[in-house]
């Protein structure tokens, strides 16, 4: 059940969550105030009208997403299962499945529950299954105790298991069933949410049931994540209700003054309104009634207009079809409607390599085996230019992979003549692995793989003749140049994040035992037998090529064991996996035993090629500032050439640092060196340890004079997972931090899922900056929860990633349009909406406050109660709402055009406390202006017949005629891009304000409620030119200043948005002559002439136009950071 409410829970329990929220209790109490009469001079409907409005608004939206989650519900409570009863299989609702419940599932079917599964149809005892954390299919191993005629007379004594958790990778148990022990893992169960394919049926014990399941388990509550600008919100609602608290004591003390002063001289006919009996009461009361009339500087309508602004905003995203990905029809979605503003303020990001930069769909290029290197393609003799051919495996190995393409005849050669080092090469690749087979037609294989890696190694075994055909849980069948050979599976030394090998114990069809190894060869190096040194260097030296040329490696190796050796181990791998207490621990130390003294065979290259636009990506996202760091498992040389092929290391990186040590004194000791070189010493102590480049230090930096330059930067940091292991505590992290972030790029390689979090997270902590993590697989999902914003790649890795994620989508260069795009246009327009909100209200509010010297601050209010009511429900609502959602200051593709326009956000300008004190100061201005203008005016002004026109109801209706127009067109004015829903709010809601005025004072409504509609013909003031006159000196007063302030600011400081914009317009107006001279501000000579990448020359413009219009921001970007830091020491004289 995930659902939160029903029929009659819903109004109880939302409206005790709504009034959660400090505005909606603030404004409950308001309203209990308005109750009494001593002091309200407002009806209570002008609270309470949009008080309701406001919680009926969010209680839709949220029954609206409760519908859904009850929808979802009954969906899966109502699935059909069968389950065993008295030896009777009856068929039950999911909603009634108990623990302890022996379940039969079907082809098909989605599992109900966490089961143990105990039998399966299908031979051997094998259940597949299709999870939608893993693409393609997993087996699970079944205990295989019974058939399916004797499992209806099974009873077990006990299972033992751990708590319910939300670790999908690891369970942990034992049953106990006639007098017998059996260890259960992870291979034993099938949790719900998978699916059973190609499985007639299968029998499977309840273990959790419900929310203990692991799938409700991880679909738990996780971290809230608020931006900036919410924080930044609370903190000023809070400001503005001390200042109302300022304005109700300052006019309560002037009513005291005045009572006391003024006030008896009306006593003997004005007597004070019972209980009041004295001034000081009097004042006390007034303070309570001007908190009332005053409230609306504390916006109620606010948050709910930020929802719906941000709602908007996210549908944008999702209906973007240049975000859609047509090859795997995956749309981006938006699936947190909370950070889109935070998009727009990103300045660091963190990226998993495979599958996020690369497209994880891998390829056996090049291999090693025994000390001599295969897979380098040979230039033809006397044909140069002609292009290598791929070998043809079909003429000699029927079952060979049409797909597959490899280019070196001599390995094929090699198998032939019967190489004994090859052949046990790929028995390796043919045996270690957990992938699952099946055999559609006769010669048709088709592989199903829990990572890629796998699948293109075993595809390259199966293509050099040795075919992996089939396993049971005791066998594995192969096919060796054409004999069928049987090996028998004794264990799985299964492969995990940490131990980063897998293992498989086998007996050879001789009687052989060999245990057969693959994994990372920093791992597998360490447990070599001492014969296998002279390989292991030329193997060494291969793999760097290797990893040079963007490749990931694994290494093979093997031991045979004696038939003791593997007795003797055999029993300890027993009493560990059925341990109940520490089982993984036991099991890896087992493992760890056994993996000892092997002898290496070589190494495998695999290919896995960059995403399509990842180089143009980063490097506009660089140019906008934002720094990239690469977090990956592969090793330090892959992702160092990963880095080059994506361009964030480039042959312009001044130098590349490489921090590789493996002591906290020989980490400490890199990154003093390479703080150093950057001129960014620690201490003057740590300085004079070190010899700093003075040559860089010499001249200050020129400015880039090519794209690559601006892109790259000056220096990079390359730090592997071990260093960093050191360099994560708490003596060195600022040490750490402070030198990666003085570099442009940084690439930590050989890091595990949680070193991700807590790089992310160590950032995230010291530096005032917005993150970012993107990732497409299950050990980024650390990462992306840690960051402010997370992105999952719906990639080949399942959904882990996206399930975890804000935003998801299919390919790594959307990114740049999500945030470039979408985040900037989300920043600008909330901006936008805040400043415009507060400044309305104030305006609206603040004549009131200028009012109560006029009236013996007697908490008499300037307009009509309807007025007060309507102002911020019909007046200026949708106004505000059509700009938040849909102004743009710049078009998009000039948005990405000048990456520069995104730098406002990451500063923060457009919206943070000195914009909200100018906003502020514009409506207090606005307000002293609608207030004294017309009062001076019509305090002499008289009619055309004489009669004058200083009453209290001729100034209110125009004081507040006024206010709509001139607030109308402040709206205008701040709008940059109209379309026809914002001409129709302002417009429209000026007409309203019209059409509401005239009816409410006609004489139709003061017939029927006169008490309530008592401003008869007060209306017809506006037809005398006088008022006319005032309202537009007043519209005149306000707005010229800001006319005048925004022209001067155009022509003596424009932003960078205004050249964009005045660039268009000169694009758009100008001859092809004219634009043709000003492109030439400078040119590409020096591009063209190094010979470099002009891939981006169309970044190179919005670079060169901008640099002058942006210097703003490089002299506000030096004042927020650091004055020590690496950017001013680089530029030393």
């Amino acid at each position: 059940m995930t659902s939160k409410y029903n029929i009659i829970t819903f109004l109880p329990v939302n409206l005790f969550e709504q009034f959660q929220e400090v505005a909606n209790t603030y404004f409950l109490f308001l309203l209990i105030l308005q109750l009494i009469p001593q002091i309200s001079s407002l009806s209570w409907f002008t609270t309470i009208v949009p008080l309701v409005l406001v919680l009926s608004i969010t209680a839709v939206k949220d029954a609206t997403d409760d519908y859904f989650r009850h929808k979802s519900d009954n969906q899966v409570n109502n699935r059909q299962s069968q389950v065993l009863i008295n030896g009777i299989l009856q068929k039950e609702k999911w909603m009634n499945v108990r623990v302890g419940d022996i379940i039969k599932l079907e082809n098909n079917q989605f599992v109900a529950a966490d089961l143990l599964l105990l039998s399966s149809s299908e031979p051997h005892g094998l259940c597949y299954i299709e999870t939608a954390e893993l693409d393609g299919y997993e087996f699970c191993r079944v205990l295989d105790l019974f058939d399916e005629n004797t499992i209806e007379n099974f009873e077990f004594d006990l299972v033992v298991c751990e708590p319910p958790n939300n670790k999908l990778d690891r369970f942990c148990g034992t049953l106990y069933w006639r007098e017998c022990k059996y260890g259960l893992s992870n291979q034993n169960m099938l949790l719900r949410g998978c699916v059973l394919r190609n499985t007639e049926s299968c029998y499977g014990l309840v273990i959790f049931a419900g929310p203990d399941t692991k799938l409700m388990q991880n679909s738990g509550r996780t971290k809230f994540k608020r931006t900036s600008i919410d924080r930044l919100m609370n903190t000023l609602v809070l400001w503005i209700f001390g200042f109302l608290v300022c304005m109700g004591v300052i006019l309560a003390i002037g009513n005291a003054v005045w009572e006391r002063e003024v006030g008896f001289l009306f006593q003997s006919y004005l007597p004070w309104d019972p209980p009041v009996d004295n001034f000081l009461f009097s004042a006390f009361l007034s303070f309570w009634s001007y908190v009332i009339i005053l409230n609306t500087v504390v916006p109620i309508s606010l948050y709910v207009s930020v929802e719906v602004i941000r709602l908007c905003h996210s549908y944008f995203i999702n209906w973007d079809r240049r975000m859609f990905c047509n090859r795997s029809s995956t749309p981006a979605e938006a699936r947190s409607t909370t950070l889109n503003e935070e998009l727009g303020q990103v300045e660091y990001i963190f990226s998993d390599k495979t599958g996020t930069l690369t497209q994880n769909i891998m390829t056996f290029n090049k291999c090693s085996i025994n000390g001599r290197a295969y897979g380098e393609v040979m230039n033809i003799p006397g044909a140069q230019h002609k292009r290598a051919q791929p070998l043809d495996f079909s003429t000699w190995n029927p079952l060979a992979d049409r797909d597959f393409c490899f280019y070196d005849a001599s390995l094929l050669e090699a198998v032939k003549v019967g190489e004994p080092a090859v052949h046990e090469f790929f028995r390796v690749l043919s045996l270690c692995h957990t992938v699952m087979s099946e055999e559609k037609s006769e010669g048709e294989l088709v592989y199903k793989a829990q990572s890629p890696d796998e699948g293109a190694l075993v595809t390259a075994a199966r293509n050099f003749g040795f075919v992996f055909r089939s396993r049971t849980p005791s066998t594995i069948t192969t096919q060796e140049l054409g004999k069928a050979v049987t090996y028998t599976l004794l264990a799985i030394l299964d492969f995990n994040n940490i131990r980063k090998r897998m293992s498989v114990i086998v007996r050879t069809p001789e009687g052989r035992i060999r245990l057969y190894c693959k994994g990372a060869d920093t791992v597998l190096f360490e447990r070599l037998h001492s014969c296998s040194h002279d390989v292991m260097n030329i193997t060494s030296d291969h793999l760097n090529e290797y990893a040079g040329d963007g490749l990931r490696t694994l290494a093979l190796a093997y031991r045979d064991l004696s038939e003791e050796q593997w007795a003797e181990w055999a029993e300890r791998y027993r009493g560990a996996d059925k341990a109940i207490d520490c089982r993984e621990d036991r099991l890896a130390a087992a493992y760890e035993e056994i993996e000892q003294d092997l002898m290496l065979l070589g190494a495998t290259a695999i290919e896995d090629k960059l995403q399509e636009g990842v180089a143009e990506t980063i490097a506009i996202l660089s140019l906008a500032n934002i720094k990239i760091w690469v977090l990956t498992g592969d090793k330090q040389e892959t992702a160092v050439n990963i880095g080059y092929s994506c361009k964030m290391l480039t042959d312009d990186t001044t130098e590349v640092f490489i921090v590789n040590g493996h002591t906290v004194q020989s980490v400490r000791e890199d990154l003093r060196l390479v703080s150093c070189s950057l001129g960014n010493g620690f201490s003057s102590g740590d300085a004079a340890n070190c010899v700093p480049d003075q040559e860089k230090c010499a001249q200050p930096q020129a400015p880039p004079t090519s794209v690559l330059e601006s892109i790259s930067g000056e220096f990079a940091l390359v730090i592997s997972g071990h260093s960093l292991a050191h360099a994560l505590e708490a003596d060195m992290e600022q040490e750490f931090l402070e030198t990666a972030c003085a570099c442009r790029a940084v690439i930590c390689c050989r890091v595990t899922p949680l070193q991700k979090a807590m790089v992310v997270e160590l950032v995230k902590r010291h530096k005032n900056a917005v993150t970012l993590a993107i990732g497409d697989g299950a050990n980024d999902v650390s990462m992306i929860k840690t960051a402010h914003i997370g992105v999952g790649i719906s990639g080949q890795e399942g959904i882990q990633a996206v399930l975890a994620s804000d935003y998801s989508f299919s390919q790594f260069r959307f990114l740049q349009r999500l945030l470039l795009v979408h985040g900037r246009w989300s920043y600008l327009r909330m901006c936008r909406f805040l400043c415009y909100f507060f400044y309305k209200n104030f305006a609206f509010t603040m004549v009131h406050f200028w009012f109560g010297f006029f009236c013996g601050f007697s908490a008499q209010t300037v307009y009509d109660q309807y007025f007060i009511t309507l102002y911020n429900i019909v007046y200026t609502s949708l106004p505000v709402l059509a700009m938040g959602i849909f102004d743009q200051d710049v078009p998009e593709q000039r948005s990405l055009e000048y990456p520069k326009l995104y730098e406002p956000g990451q500063l923060n300008l457009l919206f943070n406390k000195r914009e909200f004190f100018i906003c502020i100061a514009q409506g207090i201005y606005t307000s002293v202006v609608l207030f004294f203008i017309p009062y001076g005016v019509l305090s002499q002004a008289t009619q055309s017949n004489g009669v004058p026109l200083a009453d209290y109801q001729t100034f209110a209706v125009t004081t507040a005629t006024a206010l709509v127009i001139v607030v109308s067109v402040q709206i205008s004015l701040d709008t940059g891009y109209w379309t026809a829903i914002n001409h129709f709010f302002v417009w429209g809601s000026v007409g309203a304000y019209f059409t509401i005025l005239f009816t409410m004072h006609s004489s139709v409504l003061f017939n029927i409620f006169p008490k309530q509609f008592h401003f008869l013909g007060k209306a017809n003031t506006l037809a005398q030119p006088v008022v006319w006159l005032t309202i537009a000196l007043a519209t005149v007063i306000c707005i010229a200043p800001v006319l005048a302030f925004r022209f001067l600011k155009l022509d003596l400081k424009p932003q960078l948005s205004d050249t964009v914009r005045a660039l268009g317009r000169l694009g758009r107006g100008g001859s092809r002559r004219s634009g043709y001279a000003f492109a030439h501000q400078e040119g590409f000579g020096e591009l063209i002439t190094s010979g470099k990448n002009m891939r981006l020359s169309s970044l190179a413009l919005a670079t060169f136009a901008s640099r002058h219009s942006a210097s703003w921001i490089d002299t506000l970007r030096k004042k927020k950071h650091n004055p020590h830091s690496q950017l001013d020491m680089l530029h030393c004289p």
